[in-house]
């Protein structure tokens, strides 16, 4: 018998294992670390992985791959870096508050202290977390969001030192949630694997106030159940990415594009830089029947120009997709344009986009972290710039000026990047 991936990751969760943390802290030539619960180097940790489809799938709950350290210099000396290892890990979801960095991890919350270097974990074992596997980090009014695998919505307090869970129960579409948003006009949306909720005015804990929109009762206006994001417009109007393509609800209508409208690029540009051979339509029901439903039969690599890993949606009202094979899409409401490694974009699988407080985009792919430029070319940064591993889940912007980089193993925070 067959599982999809939704399956296999439902069992993965429920077995909950505690993360070890132990981070280990590098920085470039002649720059030294405070003292911190991390062994001090004054070297530059560098991490490898081995690049799989399984190891690199953003929407995986555990890699099996474990990273192997490595001590080398930085190629330019005037970048300065320090890594966080947390072990055996994926981090794929990462929030700026203040002084304080949350990492979210296949392990749990990790939050960090800026100025003293202090952390702390939250996971199942603490009785914060439903499940250790953490998709999404966002800043709720004062609280903070975090999306899990199989263990719904948690909601942390800081101000009580409270964690406040939300699942099927409560209304939520699923229990695997992959992003929250709370919009302009008070509402909260949240991103799943069965459709999107939107909560009126934010009520959690009203069920009255919850809707869920599927791709049933919005007679397919929203293309696919499997939601992983959704951005608000520059209008007000919500953009949704699936599975099967992007979406957009406004004024109580929906609409979607998918790759035969402009939607990621064409096999044929891709083909020869497809870099993992692992087919997740040979292992997946759900994957092979989307793959007969674009006619990529054919296609045994990892390429769905309809699957968008990542959204976001630029100050100027531009939404950017990454697509799982098909490159960086952009679009204007009317007009598409793609962007693969012909282009400058350093991998055609896209797991990540965030942007940051100047506005500007940032791709985190499986081979490194573009920065979007004025122009449409792109700056990339890899483990030669600091990076800790080139496959790049999420990232964040600190209140000190630093970037701070998810990838699988650990974390990378840059200096005078921007």
């Amino acid at each position: 018998m067959k599982l999809d991936v939704k399956g296999i990751l439902a069992i993965c969760v429920a077995v909950g294992v505690l993360v070890t943390i132990s981070y280990m802290m590098g920085v470039s030539q002649g720059e030294k670390t405070k003292p911190s619960l991390a062994d001090t180097n004054q070297s530059s940790t560098k991490a490898t992985t081995t690049a799989t489809a399984e190891n690199n799938n953003p929407h995986s709950s555990q890699s099996q791959t474990v990273a192997s350290p490595e001590v080398k210099q930085p190629l330019s000396p005037e970048v300065k870096f320090s890594h966080f290892r947390v072990g055996n890990r994926n981090v794929k979801g990462m929030l700026s508050d203040g002084k304080l960095v949350w990492v979210g991890t296949s392990g749990g919350v990790i939050r960090y202290e800026l100025e003293t270097d202090n952390y702390q974990l939250f996971d199942v074992s603490t009785g914060s977390l439903l499940s250790n596997g953490v998709f999404h980090l966002s800043k709720l009014d004062d609280n903070i969001a975090v999306g899990t695998y199989g263990g719904g919505l948690s909601i942390y307090n800081p101000a009580t030192d409270k964690w406040k869970n939300y699942n099927i129960p409560d209304g939520l579409a699923d229990q695997f949630v992959y992003d929250v948003q709370r919009v302009s006009n008070g509402d909260i949306w949240i991103a799943t694997w069965s459709g999107a909720n939107r909560v009126i005015g934010g009520e959690l804990d009203n069920p009255e106030k919850w809707i869920t929109y599927n791709l049933e009762n919005t007679q397919g206006g929203l293309p696919n159940d499997w939601v992983y994001g959704l951005e608000e417009g520059k209008n007000g109007e919500m953009w949704f990415a699936t599975e099967n393509g992007l979406a957009r609800f406004a004024d109580g209508k929906w609409q979607n594009w998918q790759h035969e409208d402009g939607l990621g690029a064409n096999f044929e540009k891709v083909e020869k830089d497809i870099e993992f051979s692992k087919d997740p339509g040979q292992a997946s029901r759900h994957h092979a029947k989307q793959k007969q439903e674009q006619g990529l039969s054919r296609v045994n690599v990892a390429f769905n120009p309809n699957y968008i890993v990542s959204l976001v949606v630029d100050d100027d009202g531009i939404v950017w997709a990454g697509t799982w094979g098909g490159g960086l899409a952009r679009f204007d409401g009317t007009h598409w344009k793609n962007f693969t490694t012909k282009e400058g974009l350093p991998s055609n699988h896209v797991f990540m986009l965030h942007k940051d407080d100047k506005g500007i985009v940032w791709a985190g792919t499986s081979h490194g972290l573009a920065k979007i430029n004025k122009d449409q070319s792109f700056t990339v940064l890899t483990r030669e710039e600091g990076l800790y591993a080139d496959n790049v889940f999420s990232m964040a912007n600190a209140s000190d000026g630093s970037l701070w980089v998810g990838s699988f193993g650990g974390v990378a925070r840059l200096y005078n990047q921007r």
